[in-house]
């Protein structure tokens, strides 16, 4: 028996996580690397929801002011809720 030499397409399990100036690539828990991106050059493109404030990247979403309120409609002429 022998060993040899392989490689495999693991691009789409890579996930980056933006760290100032750099992003810092991960495999499943493990850090593989780091890609520079001095943030004077550095562009981003987002869907409309997102943005990116101090070098920190926001969702905007809309949530239930008051959670734990609760709606009732009751009939007060006929005494039931």
């Amino acid at each position: 028996m022998s060993l040899q030499s392989a490689k495999r397409d693991i691009t789409d399990q890579v996930i980056g996580k933006l760290h100032g100036d750099h992003i810092d690539l991960y495999l499943e828990n493990e850090k593989i690397g780091t890609m520079k991106v001095p943030s004077d050059q550095a562009t981003f493109e987002l869907a409309s929801h997102y943005k990116v404030e101090n070098q920190k990247i926001y969702q905007n979403y809309t949530s239930v002011a008051e959670p734990g309120a609760k709606y009732t409609d009751c009939d007060q002429e006929g005494g039931w809720c």
